[in-house]
């Protein structure tokens, strides 16, 4: 059942989650290719979730920074603030299908937690989402919204109490209770099947993005940027342009608010191949192999390893991965703001960052698409209390 990109993939989990972990894989690959399925996942995106999401050029945000043409895949706009609803909707009707009564996630920035929520009220499936407790108490917004969709929150008070533990506890759970029980995983990374299966769900951001921009502006993009925490969005929106060698493709990470271990959450400027949650991947760790604790101004890049894939392109070299730090974060996340009215969120803003950066460089008439993976309503009352705002 080992799934490899490269080096990086596979299986490493203990014996007792093998037996869930075959049975998703077995259902993965019975719905993966059904037509019935992918066409009933499909109206319920269109017909509940509200895509396909636009492609908005911001004139504005590019003058301001004199660079070249800016396009944003608004996935802002999707139900739920960010594109996290397209894989919890995905994996929860497959749950379903599966005869599975009950969906327990992990979250950091809370948004994968809300789409578990939503997604279960929609489908009639009872939720546990498990989250750091740092990252409750900078989420309110979303642990409220959680609340309100009638899932159970579930403090994690161990460890860094940020996602890597959640994630942790969330395991754990599901090792319990894998009868009646589905764990869906938030982002592109874990063990076999959930790396596949997630960018597979994600893939549709790619998809529409490739054929907006070529009705907009008759060819392909020059270049494509995304955030970069697991990996999810980015995964998704790259997808589509992976095998097209003339669209640059860049990952940014988070910065955080230095180069030493423990201050960023970089894992490809500052960490090593290595296993964590279940696959090989580069993370974040010291010379005996111990997870390092990781920072970020943006709780849903604040962990400590990426998806595989990402590993495997990074490798590879046909995806570039660079780092913008807090403070480039969040001077993106107000000037997109004042000049296009569109609040981002902290983890989107990290891309945005770069294109800031990296405009001086660009060719005016070059074509860039950013993928805004969320809205930034949620960020709000940390940047308050911070005394930023």
């Amino acid at each position: 059942m080992s799934k490899n990109y490269g080096e990086f993939g596979g299986v490493y989990i203990p014996e007792i989650l093998m037996n869930p972990l075959l049975q998703l894989e077995q259902a993965w690959e019975k719905v993966r290719a059904c037509p019935e399925f992918a066409q009933e996942l499909a109206e319920i995106l269109t017909n509940y979730a509200g895509r396909a999401t636009p492609l908005t050029e911001v004139k504005q945000f590019s003058k301001a920074i004199n660079g070249p043409r800016i396009f944003l895949k608004r996935e802002d706009l999707l139900h739920t603030g960010a594109h996290k609803l397209n894989n919890a909707l995905g994996q929860c009707l497959l749950a379903k299908k599966m005869g599975k009564k009950k969906i327990i996630a992990e979250t950091g920035a809370g948004q994968h937690g809300v789409a578990t929520a939503t997604a279960c009220a929609f489908l009639g499936l009872e939720c546990v989402v498990y989250m750091g407790k740092v990252d409750i108490e900078r989420q309110a917004p979303n642990v409220m919204r959680m609340k309100l969709l009638g899932a159970s929150v579930v403090s994690v008070e161990s460890g860094t109490m940020t996602l890597k533990d959640a994630v942790n506890e969330a395991l754990r759970e599901w090792s319990f209770h894998s009868d009646d029980t589905h764990y869906c995983l938030g982002s592109a990374l874990g063990p076999h099947p959930y790396p596949e299966m997630v960018a597979q769900f994600q893939s549709v951001i790619g998809k529409e993005a490739k054929e907006q921009i070529r009705s907009r502006v008759g060819k392909d993009p020059d270049l494509v940027v995304a955030c970069v925490g697991g990996g999810s969005n980015a995964i998704g929106i790259f997808s589509a342009f992976i095998d097209q060698p003339k669209v640059a493709l860049v990952g940014v990470e988070a910065g955080g608010k230095g180069k030493k271990l423990g201050e960023h959450a970089a894992r490809f400027d500052g960490g090593t191949p290595g296993v964590l949650h279940g696959c090989r991947t580069y993370l974040l760790q010291d010379e005996n192999g111990q997870v390092c604790h990781t920072h970020s101004i943006s709780a849903g890049l604040d962990y400590p390893a990426v998806g595989p894939q990402h590993a495997q392109l990074f490798a590879s070299g046909r995806v570039q991965y660079t780092s913008v730090n807090d403070e480039e974060a969040l001077a993106a996340f107000k000037l997109l703001s004042k000049t296009e009215g569109i609040i981002p969120a902290l983890e989107s803003s990290h891309a945005l960052a770069y294109i800031v950066k990296a405009a001086k460089d660009l060719p005016s008439d070059a074509i860039v698409i950013v993928n805004l993976s969320g809205r930034g309503d949620k960020d709000l009352p940390q940047l308050i209390a911070k005394g930023v705002l």
